[in-house]
Parts: structure tokens; C-alpha cells; sequence
């Protein structure tokens, strides 16, 4: 169990933070005490953001003391190292990707920059279950840890205003794809005709951080064939639960 500091964030803000190395292991406890705690819905806790390394925990003041909060806080890490309750069970979702062409501008410079032919990037890539560490910048973008040492190359030098929905890119030690049109810095190699955002349906996002994400290659005419299931609401994408 990796240390824990409580920091204050504000008046209605409290921090679980455990330092400042990011492994599995340290997210694994983020994602079990984010879980008991919003199943715990004690009065006067508003939300529970889990990020990388730390727990983000919002309060109203006048329902619950910080002091009590923090108390709650750490009796549920006592029971997460003692092994007490069973862990949230982990998903592994699977993500259609067309790599290169139109849709992967980037995936030249990728493999010149790694000295990697294009067939050996995807293989690289799609070998791979990453862990979803934390959601943001824009809604359900999932940063992804895991990525492979041979793939690591630099963001661009200058944003791009528009990246197309569906996106997929690398940067530094990260990979994830862009859930929404968006300004991006990332090597966008493929995309993928998932919908992860619909702010319409009961269930907004189509996964969640302590999921994992395994990218699959597939041609355009399946991109396309699956991107048709997606628009008509009839595609499921493939999900094993552990």
C-alpha cells in the first residue's frame, strides 16, 4: 500500500494523494477508494474524482466535517489493505482502430522516428491492454499507461485546432484516442469508430477509469462497416470481465 498524505483543496475540497510515482499498483488502491467511497453515499460527500495517483474528494461543510471525512477515508483504505470486500471487477474493452492513411497522419513520422516499419507500430500497438488511468481533458478522453518503450516519440511542436472524433494517438508514454473533435498535441496514428461519448444515452460513456482498452487493427471497409452499426445504435464492442 503506497503512502497517503490528506490534503486540503479549498473549503469543500479534500485530497487522498499517494505521491507522485504512477504504476498500477498505486491506481489500483485510487480505483478501489473512489469505488467505496461513492458507494459508501456519505451525506454531505457531492463527488469523487479519481486521477493518476490521488483521490479528489468534494464536500458540503455544513454535513460533514473534514475531520470525519478524512476518518472515512482512511477506514476504507484500512479495509482495502486488509483485503476486506471484493475489488471492482475489470473490464477489458476492445477498440477497433483503421491504423495509417487519412486517419493516422502521423503514423510516418512514427515509424521513422522509431526506426519501426508501419506494420510492426501496429503490431506494437495492439499487442498491449492498457490500463485507463484517469478520463479528461475533454469527456471519456482516456489516458492510457502501458504503452510500449519502442513507441514513445514526441507531441507535435504546435496544437492542432481540429482533431477528428475518434482519433488515435500517442505521446511521450501515453496513447488514448479523442472522444470528441478537439485542439490536440498528440502522434494521431489511426482512429477508431468507437462512440465513447453520448451525452444523450442513460450511460454517457462507454467505459470507465480501471477499465482497460485493447486496440484491434481493421480496414477501412470495416471501419466503415462498423462505424453504419455504431450510427444505428447496433454496435457492441467486444468485453471481457475479470
Amino acid at each position: 500500500m503506497p503512502e497517503v498524505k490528506m490534503l486540503m483543496a479549498g473549503e469543500q475540497g479534500l485530497v487522498a494523494d499517494f505521491g507522485n510515482i504512477i504504476s498500477e499498483n498505486v491506481n489500483n488502491v485510487v480505483q478501489q477508494l473512489a469505488a467505496r467511497l461513492n458507494r459508501s453515499q456519505t451525506a454531505g460527500i457531492t463527488e469523487v474524482v479519481p486521477t493518476y495517483r490521488s483521490v479528489m474528494v468534494y464536500f458540503d461543510p455544513i454535513l460533514i466535517k473534514r475531520s470525519a471525512l478524512t476518518a472515512i477515508i482512511c477506514d476504507l483504505l484500512g479495509q482495502i489493505i486488509a483485503g476486506i470486500g471484493t475489488p471492482p471487477p475489470r473490464r477489458t474493452i476492445s477498440v477497433p482502430v483503421c491504423y495509417g492513411g487519412v486517419f493516422g497522419p502521423d503514423m510516418d513520422f512514427v515509424a521513422r522516428h522509431t526506426g519501426l516499419s508501419v506494420p510492426e507500430v501496429i503490431a506494437i500497438h495492439t499487442a498491449t491492454s492498457y490500463l485507463i488511468y484517469m478520463l479528461g481533458f475533454i469527456p471519456a478522453f482516456p489516458y492510457l499507461g502501458g504503452l510500449s518503450e519502442k513507441l514513445i516519440v514526441p507531441r507535435v511542436s504546435k496544437t492542432r485546432p481540429r482533431i477528428p472524433e475518434g482519433s488515435v494517438g500517442i505521446a511521450a508514454r501515453l496513447t488514448g484516442f479523442y472522444t470528441l473533435e478537439s485542439a490536440g498535441e498528440w502522434r494521431i496514428i489511426g482512429r477508431t469508430p468507437l462512440k465513447a461519448f453520448n451525452p444523450e444515452a442513460s450511460n454517457p460513456f462507454a467505459f470507465t477509469a480501471g477499465d482497460y482498452l485493447r486496440f484491434t487493427s481493421v480496414s477501412v471497409d470495416e471501419f466503415f462497416a462498423i462505424r453504419r452499426q455504431v450510427e444505428k445504435g447496433n454496435y457492441h464492442p467486444d468485453i471481457q470481465v475479470q
